[in-house]
């Protein structure tokens, strides 16, 4: 048996990828986060399937399902929300199967932060603006961060910055981010991207945190911080170029 890993994406049941989708149907064991998966994704294991919820569960007691599943020769669908390589929790899981010699496999999903630059209509690489995109979140009662991985820091590259897991101190992001991005850099925070109940709020550091606070936003949300976020006067990229050279067989 195998355990699949698999990007569930950011939130619309049409954003898993194929891959992920298929691997779905056809494992007869699916564990999945209540709080984060669409139930609509579920519709697609097969009749009679073990669905289990890990919202409320620990890692010990989830790598007993897996355990469990691959003594039974079950191929397991392990969802998570976005993409698996991105705060996911995954890494602990795959840790624990590999002591375990229970084998697995990673497919990517659409990951939130992509969800919400759709949800902006915007790119958040453009050339000569901002060519580096930070992705980070900060600390409250998660995991610590790593020295030198604090927002000022990080912020006095002056990089695009998209920060998960952080909009219930929006406060805390913005006071450290003003001394390097300043209180005119456009932000926007999304919240539920690709959801029917998806809200995007645009604005900038002076004025985002109340406009948060108003839409009583306190979880499942992106921000994203940058000059990228309002540039309109930047030169067209190479890739079109048409002094770029191209071979002549069109290859």
């Amino acid at each position: 048996m195998t355990v699949y890993f698999i990007g569930a994406g950011p939130g619309a049941a049409d954003l898993i990828t194929l891959r992920g989708l298929r691997r779905l149907q056809s494992s007869p064991v699916c564990l999945y986060a209540g709080s984060l998966v669409r139930r609509e994704l579920l519709d697609a294991c097969p009749l009679g399937a073990r669905l289990v919820d890990t919202a409320n569960l620990t890692l010990d007691e989830i790598v007993v399902e897996l355990l469990t599943a691959h003594r039974a020769g079950l191929d397991v669908a392990r969802l998570h929300s976005g993409d698996p390589s991105v705060f996911s929790a995954v890494a602990e899981q795959m840790r624990r199967l590999d002591e375990l010699g229970v084998p697995y496999e990673v497919v990517p999903g659409v990951p939130a932060f992509a969800a919400a630059a759709a949800a902006l209509g915007r790119e958040l690489t453009v050339p000569g603006v901002g060519q580096t995109v930070i992705l980070t979140r900060t600390s409250a009662r998660a995991t610590p961060m790593p020295e030198g991985e604090d927002l000022k820091t990080l912020g006095a590259s002056g990089a695009t910055i998209v920060l998960h897991l952080a909009v219930q101190r929006i406060e805390a992001v913005v006071e450290e981010l003003l001394p390097s991005y300043g209180p005119d850099c456009p932000v926007a925070v999304v919240a539920r991207a690709s959801r029917p109940d998806e809200v995007v709020l645009r604005g900038t550091l002076a004025d985002i945190a109340g406009q948060v606070h108003a839409a009583g936003i306190r979880r499942t949300a992106v921000i994203v911080v940058g000059r990228v976020l309002s540039a309109t006067q930047f030169p067209d990229s190479h890739l079109y170029s048409a002094e770029r050279e191209r071979p002549c067989d069109g290859s």
